[in-house]
């Protein structure tokens, strides 16, 4: 299992991959944040961070690609596991045309976890006694703990599972965050208990931030006061600590606001508001705090320096519920239950705080809505003194990155089926200072499309919204629309992505909302 990257190792490293949820670009502080989240700004410290990593907008195609290696269509989840509809490419399940990274790792004698959201099969499925297909133990992992749908409440989840077997609801004083932390950090002391020769592959799926906005009083308490100075003078503050921290370009303007002046509010919209903020600040700072006690594991058992680390989010911050938000139970509030309805969040307006310096959200692939962190940590594997990656990175480059670190072979066909091909690219050179050949990427997610080069971004918003042209180099937060002056790149990045589209089945083109399509039936697509 040597590598052949130089470093001189001789066995595979360990790989724990950490995701949060609907969490924006600038939402920790080694990324600008105001929110306190030290073991992250740790491991950036002593590791790397990525400057243009992206994800796929939207949760569950993150997930597939992310796990597979391929475009999100490929493998089945052009949109969601809300529904099936009506071709294989947004069938809302993964297909048996893709192989999951746990599942290629452990023909390399990898021990396999996971901790946290899957949301990779529809939702039908998720019922106890329906079709577990699609559920982790049979895509690869040998433990599982989480939840199999989406966004649950936090103190009370509406579908906790270990293995194949639903959990009965939890006692009093559960925390969704915290358990997932912990029983990550429980596989990592067993794995050093019973099978401490063998690698493991661990993949922690929180679901925090996301709404519900749940967090724990004592999380809450360090940022009631914080959020009263309103999202104009925070949004500048990120702004201005990003361009510090090199992390984006000062010739980049911050992205126009897409929020009410805070000075026009009044004081008891201000209080409401501010509390919203402090309760998803919370949430991430408890997320951090686990991945605290997980590295604490890590390093106790000595497998940190032995583990590539990989943090980032899933997409970008969320506008769901309007400027204001959703307005259910929030905080500790919520601890009476599971039940999602009314459900709170806290809105455009702080998304687009969460999303600085960029503009647009989750759903549509400007860069508020794809643009991620990446923090990458591995001290026996990462050999190059740089701290900031400037490559150009995409969650469907992770398969690509593991099996290279694992030494790991993608496989032609599984179980009697073809394998499609991995679109991805390992990072590893990345990892080097080496670079990366970069071939062009591609997004399309609720008709919300775009094709980015390492200079140029075409970019799309809706069915029959215009291309727009972005020179990232010089407007990575897309204010100086080139589209006009360059028909002919418009022309040709154009092309390039209808070939994509094709190749991978994103046509027909569907921009209707998650409301619309959950009303409608899948026989739309075939008119």
């Amino acid at each position: 299992m040597a590598s052949d990257h130089g470093n001189g190792r001789e066995t595979a490293p360990n790989i724990v991959l950490v995701m949060a949820d609907d969490m924006g670009y600038s939402d920790i502080g080694c990324y600008g944040s105001e929110i306190q989240t030290p073991t992250l700004d740790g491991l950036a410290a002593d590791g790397q961070r990525f400057t243009q990593f992206y994800n796929c907008a939207r949760c569950c195609p993150t997930r597939a690609s992310l796990l597979t290696g391929q475009y999100p269509h490929k493998a089945g989840m052009g949109w969601m596991t809300a529904k099936d509809l009506g071709t294989q490419e947004y069938a809302g399940d993964l297909n048996d045309q893709c192989v999951t990274i746990p599942e290629v790792l452990s023909e390399q004698g990898y021990a396999t976890y996971m901790s946290g959201k899957w949301h990779l099969t529809r939702s039908e499925y998720v019922a106890a006694d329906a079709s577990k297909h699609n559920w982790p133990l049979q895509r690869g992992f040998d433990r599982f703990y989480g939840t199999i749908s989406g966004a649950n409440n936090y103190f009370s989840p509406s579908d906790l599972t270990r293995g194949n077997d639903r959990l009965d609801p939890p006692e009093e004083g559960y925390y969704y965050t915290d358990a997932i932390s912990d029983e990550a950090a429980q596989f990592v002391r067993d794995h050093d208990a019973d099978q401490a020769d063998d690698p493991f592959f661990l993949y922690v799926a929180y679901t925090a931030p996301h709404w519900p906005l749940n967090a724990k009083a004592e999380d809450i308490e360090r940022y009631e006061a914080q959020y009263l100075a309103g999202w104009d003078d925070l949004r500048q503050a990120r702004y201005e600590r990003l361009i510090e921290e090199g992390i984006i370009d000062s010739a980049w303007p911050l992205s126009l606001g897409d929020s009410k002046d805070w000075a026009d509010l009044d004081t008891e919209t201000k209080e409401q508001m501010a509390r919203k903020m402090a309760i998803y600040a919370a949430q991430v700072d408890a997320m951090d705090q686990g991945i605290g006690r997980l590295v604490d594991t890590l390093s106790e058992t000595g497998q940190l320096d032995d583990t590539l680390f990989l943090f980032l989010s899933d997409n970008g911050g969320c506008a769901e519920g309007g400027p204001y938000g959703w307005d259910g139970p929030m905080g500790a509030e919520a601890e009476a239950g599971h039940d999602m309805t009314p459900i709170s969040s806290y809105g455009r307006y702080w998304a687009n705080l969460s999303n600085t310096p960029f503009r647009r959200y989750k759903h549509w692939v400007h860069e508020g809505g794809i643009a991620t962190p990446l923090i990458a940590h591995w001290p026996n594997g990462i050999v190059s003194d740089s701290d900031l990656i400037t490559d150009v990175g995409h969650v469907v480059d992770v398969m690509a990155t593991c099996l290279d670190v694992a030494e790991a072979t993608y496989p032609d066909h599984r179980n009697g089926t073809d394998i499609r091909p991995l679109d991805g690219t390992s990072l590893w050179p990345a990892f080097d200072g080496e670079g990366l050949d970069r071939k062009p990427l591609f997004w399309e997610h609720e008709a919300n499309r775009a094709v980015r080069t390492d200079r140029w971004k075409l970019v799309s918003k809706g069915e029959n919204g215009r291309w727009e042209l972005y020179d990232m180099d010089a407007d990575r937060t897309e204010l100086d629309d080139r589209s006009a002056e360059f028909p002919d790149i418009v022309e040709d990045l154009g092309e390039q992505w209808e070939a994509f589209a094709e190749r991978i089945g994103a046509y027909p083109l569907d921009g209707r909302t998650h409301h619309e399509r959950m009303e409608e039936t899948s026989e739309h697509l075939e008119h």
